[in-house]
């Protein structure tokens, strides 16, 4: 693998984001599809309001010092590329082109199929189709959105702007409704009460999966630091914008999954990923009910297009430089200037994740290999500190070490936690992770060893 530095040095960054336009983008970017429709699967786990509650909360926490953490590697290293950057520093070339690989063939198209999976449901809930429309709406939805990113950047943009104000909407519904007139539920229910008769065998493997589960709908920080280059003052405002933006984050994730608690009863929600939509029912009824469930379906459908605008970047910038198989093709750009065939490729494997998997499977999947590259990011902070600690660092991670080892240990125990777990699940997504290996070397010795 060449040396990606001298392919693509760093740029100049204008200095003009603010503190307040950064703890809108940390909060713009974390917020997504996954607050809705998770608590099906964290309290299936758990069977519990407390064990619910604090799974929420910890993934919160484990969040929150990951994003101080790895934004110290995004204000240092501000390069195209982000964490396979940092990868890349710390670690070589290897490791790099797995978390690449990683991304062009799971953690993206998952994302893309676990999302359309969600909306499908939520359409056949809204219109009262029949369950054998899931699939198809599913595939319609993911190609759907494929297709409209390939007449330009401009296009793509313009959905994900849309769509972002209105997924603030519902949230924002939901909990003040929620918290003035719960319903009848609320008086014989307890947030604190631990015991209960989720899936896992105990309470710590309970909470374990139960973090496992929020950490998708918390997913999305570790873009929170690559605004690090464009801020005025990073070094005060970075820490300010990612820890006042993800609390918040996890403040409004709590007050929902409190809602959902006290209106429907836990034994309704766990497994059911229809959960969101019902306590909308309950609370406004029918018609209102429909409304704030198509407000869900407008943040679920802004969510597939941001996975897909950006997922498809990864293979191109990997094909540029010769890391992939066909990349020449693969390194095409439209007249728009769009990667078509990446876009094509990151389809076809969304679409056959939609008929092999459901949104649980696929979440959990994407997580536990995105977050053993996590886990390497946070390493590299210490790593580099002490191996380069004449670097740069415009902002530094505070509470040093402190912060830093508890997004280690936090990232730690979710890998072996899933890996004891759900073995299968995580032996399939290491298994299409490392297939990556022959592949890297095969085009090592091809491309880069002449």
């Amino acid at each position: 693998m060449t040396d990606i530095k001298t392919q693509t040095p760093p740029q100049e960054l204008n200095r003009t984001v603010g503190f307040t336009a950064a703890l809108s983008t940390v909060m713009g970017t974390v917020i997504g599809a996954g607050v809705f429709f998770k608590a099906s699967s964290v309290t299936e786990v758990t069977g519990s309001t407390g064990l619910t509650m604090l799974a929420w909360l910890l993934g919160g926490i484990i969040t929150i010092c990951a994003g101080l953490t790895a934004a110290e590697l995004a204000a240092a290293i501000p390069e195209t590329g982000g964490m396979m950057r940092y990868i890349e520093k710390t670690y070589g070339s290897v490791a790099a082109f797995l978390l690449g690989w990683a991304q062009t063939t799971v953690y993206f198209p998952a994302n893309i199929a676990a999302l359309s999976i969600i909306f499908a449901t939520q359409c056949l809930n809204l219109f009262r189709w029949a369950p054998s429309w899931q699939i198809p709406v599913a595939v319609i939805v993911a190609t759907s959105l494929t297709i409209m990113n390939f007449f330009g950047s401009r296009v793509g943009g313009f959905v994900q702007s849309f769509t972002t104000v209105f997924k603030l909407i519902p949230l924002a519904i939901i909990i003040i409704f929620g918290l003035i007139n719960p319903g009848t539920n609320a008086s014989h229910v307890s947030l604190f009460t631990v015991a209960g008769t989720g899936t896992s065998n105990n309470v710590l493997s309970a909470l374990g999966n139960g973090v496992l589960a929020t950490l998708f709908a918390y997913d999305g920080w570790i873009h929170v630091g690559n605004i690090a280059g464009e801020m005025r003052h990073p070094e005060k405002d970075l820490p300010k914008s990612i820890l006042l933006g993800l609390f918040g984050t996890m403040v409004v994730y709590l007050l929902v999954n409190a809602v959902f608690l006290l209106v429907l009863p836990i034994s309704q929600i766990a497994g059911n990923e229809n959960a969101a939509a019902e306590v909308a029912g309950h609370l406004f009824g029918g018609f209102g009910g429909k409304l704030v469930t198509i407000g869900i379906l407008v943040s679920v459908y802004g969510a597939i297009n941001g996975y897909t605008m950006t997922g498809m970047r990864v293979p191109y910038a990997m094909a540029t430089e010769q890391h992939l198989p066909f990349s020449k093709q693969l390194s095409r750009l439209s007249k728009a200037g769009i990667p078509i065939l990446c876009g094509i490729l990151q389809l076809v494997i969304a679409i056959g994740m939609i008929f092999v998997g459901g949104f649980n499977t696929l979440t959990d999947m994407l997580i536990f290999v995105i977050w053993i590259f996590y886990v390497m990011t946070f390493a590299a902070v210490i790593i580099l500190r002490k191996r380069e600690p004449e670097m740069k660092r415009p902002y530094k991670a505070v509470l040093y070490p402190v912060v830093p080892l508890i997004a280690i240990l936090g990232g730690t125990f979710i890998v072996i936690n899933t890996l004891f777990t759900q073995t299968i699940l995580a032996l399939i997504g290491l298994g299409i992770t490392l297939i990556g290996l022959p592949i890297y070397y095969y085009l090592e010795k091809k491309y880069h060893q002449a």
